[in-house]
């Protein structure tokens, strides 16, 4: 026998049969035994559950005779079911067998997703996980004392599954089919920056940069207005054009056009940027001429310029005599960067490196 709480609560035999559980007392009964996820529920809390302020005049005697319509119904449905009722002093517990209920199931989907590292079944399996919801959690008791604290739990797993299954899709690439699925989502909870640093990142992979940072603007504004806050650094990624959002629109330029779409020469990988904490040595021109000129172990370097087309031969030969270094076979140590300054020659921040 199963139990369903992603949605309405149902019960299905172990065929799939669904199980009439007609009276809405008895629904009740089963709802708020399900909420408690086979913990025991005292008679008194399940009374209050049922009548609230107006128990009826033997509330004990009344509360029985639900308990044994219910067992009734189970055991109708599938023998052995009436035992899934239990009496467990102070009251009663439902003993359904772990993964007997649709919530069990989702959430072992949804951990065996988070630990699997390939993109499409990860999707797959939230995608699996997702199907078991037919409505809202507890749907016609969500507002009951009983299940709200239930169905709000199973309802940010809903969500938090929902933003995995979009960030597994947004590494196969399906940005298109997000963009409009996501803005649905946003429109119903605009406050998850979760959910849209995701929407944010589809949109620049769609190219379309003018909608994120406008998606952002409307999450900064909401959050100011309605909690006082600042969206978190891990929202502010997306909304500067991160590299993992996507293109990045350069400061400035037309709308849609990219930083890689610019003239201006990138960074090129192996050599320090210049004044970054990782240069050694002054990055930059000595501001009075020859006097400010660096020179090591008396050494220039670019005086042995037409010993090798780039010069960072000699620079290395000056840089390791100045730093008391013995380089019997001139082989520089791979994570060691230097950088080679020479004002009569012209270079800057020449990237030094380990030669061949």
């Amino acid at each position: 026998m199963r139990f369903g709480v992603l949605g309405t609560v149902q019960v299905w035999t172990a065929d799939g049969v669904p199980v009439t559980v007609a009276e809405t007392k008895v629904r009740s009964l089963l709802a708020a035994l399900l909420a408690c996820q086979g913990q025991p529920v005292s008679v008194e809390r399940l009374i209050d559950n049922l009548w609230g302020d107006d128990p009826p005049a033997n509330p004990t005697s009344a509360l029985q005779l639900k308990v044994s319509r219910l067992r009734h119904a189970l055991k109708q449905a599938e023998p052995g079911g009436d035992d899934l009722v239990a009496t467990y002093p102070p009251g009663y517990r439902l003993t359904a067998q772990p993964g007997q209920t649709d919530a069990e199931t989702f959430a072992e989907l949804t951990s065996r997703a988070r630990q699997t590292r390939d993109a499409r079944a990860r999707a797959a399996m939230l995608a699996e996980a997702l199907a078991l919801w037919r409505g809202p959690a507890f749907a016609e008791f969500a507002d009951e004392n009983f299940a709200r604290s239930a169905a709000q739990r199973l309802e940010e797993q809903r969500l938090t599954a929902l933003e995995a299954q979009a960030e597994a899709r947004l590494e196969l690439d399906e940005c298109g089919m997000l963009v409009g699925e996501l803005s649905d989502l946003v429109r119903q909870h605009p406050l998850r920056e979760r959910l849209r640093e995701i929407q944010m990142r589809a949109l620049y992979r769609c190219g379309r940069p003018s909608e994120a940072l406008a998606s952002y603007a409307e999450l900064r504004g909401q959050l100011a207005e309605e909690l006082g806050l600042d969206p978190s650094p891990g929202t502010h990624r997306p909304a500067r054009g991160h590299p993992a959002a996507g293109p990045r629109p350069e400061p400035g330029g037309p709308a849609g056009t990219c930083a890689h779409q610019s003239a201006r020469p990138a960074h090129q990988p192996g050599r320090p940027r210049p004044g970054s904490r990782r240069d050694p040595l002054p990055a930059g021109r000595g501001p009075a001429g020859d006097s400010h000129r660096p020179r090591w172990g008396g050494q220039d370097p670019a005086r042995h310029r037409d010993r090798q087309p780039d010069g960072s031969r000699p620079a290395r030969w000056c840089l390791a005599r100045r730093a008391g270094r013995d380089m019997p076979d001139r082989r520089w140590p791979q994570r060691e960067r230097m950088v080679a300054w020479s004002r009569g020659g012209g270079t800057y921040g020449v990237g030094l490196h380990r030669p061949p």
